[in-house]
């Protein structure tokens, strides 16, 4: 599914991705981010995301793959 990089903490390693599937968030890893070279995602960034339901730092999601498009 499509999704939109809410906030992307790169001194932390993680952020907030946004879909209509994930209502308040979906907490993201860098460990999580499948791309080429740096493992970063930008706000405003659009990504494919898959997710599962667990409680991570407050959020009801959480990413299991995050792939810029």
């Amino acid at each position: 599914m499509h999704a939109v990089v809410r906030d992307w903490f790169p001194d932390e390693g993680w952020g907030i991705v946004d879909s209509p599937h994930t209502p308040g968030g979906c907490w993201a890893h860098v460990s999580r981010v499948q791309a080429k070279g740096l493992l970063e995602l930008a706000p405003g960034e659009t990504v494919a995301l898959e997710f599962e339901h667990g409680d991570q730092h407050g959020f009801r999601y959480r990413a299991v793959t995050a792939r810029p498009e």
